[in-house]
Parts: structure tokens; sequence; C-alpha cells
């Protein structure tokens, strides 16, 4: 017996902001019950001796040192831009109020 019924999956659609059918409450049922099935198969495992982990596989850092470098020159910077004063970009005003 399923322990997910009707109930459970409108409530959980209604929390997403999701609106369904019938056939896909019905099929949703059927599905979220073999995903709590299979999470019974996971909890009867043995794991008392594995180390927790937040990924399957060992992870590095993949990002480069930060390193202080040549900045690019105003000029080639303000090239292609559609609206500057020759030193500073120029964007329409989005934040109202304040001394910003």
């Amino acid at each position: 017996m399923s322990r997910i019924g009707k109930a459970e999956v409108e409530h959980v659609a209604g929390l997403a902001q999701l609106e369904l059918d019938e056939a896909a409450k019905e099929r949703l049922v059927h599905e979220m019950g073999d995903i709590l099935a299979y999470m019974d198969q996971l909890n009867a495992l043995d794991t008392t001796n594995v180390e927790p982990m937040m990924h399957a596989l060992e992870m590095t850092n993949v990002f480069r040192e930060d390193c202080v470098g040549e900045s690019l020159p105003r000029e080639e910077a303000l090239r292609n831009a559609p609206n500057h004063d020759e030193e500073y970009f120029i964007v329409p005003k989005i934040l109202e109020g304040g001394n910003a």
C-alpha cells in the first residue's frame, strides 16, 4: 500500500503552485510512492562505517588563482558602450530615493 495519496500530491502541487489534472495526480501518486519505496531500500542499508559526503565523487576547486593583472584601458572599455561621457558608463537610474 502506498504511503502517498491524492491529498498529499495535491498538497505538494499547491506548495509548488502547480495545477494538475486528475491523470497527472494519479500518475504522481504512483511515482511518489515508488520514490518513497526506494528511499526505504536506501534507509535499510548499513551505513555505520560510511563517512558523510557532499558528492559521490571527490571534487576539487577548479578556480584559478586570483592574481592582479593588467587592467583594460578606459578608452577600450568604453568603446562599445552605448552611452558614456569619456570617463564613465552612463546607465538609466533604477533606484529611487537615498543618497547613493
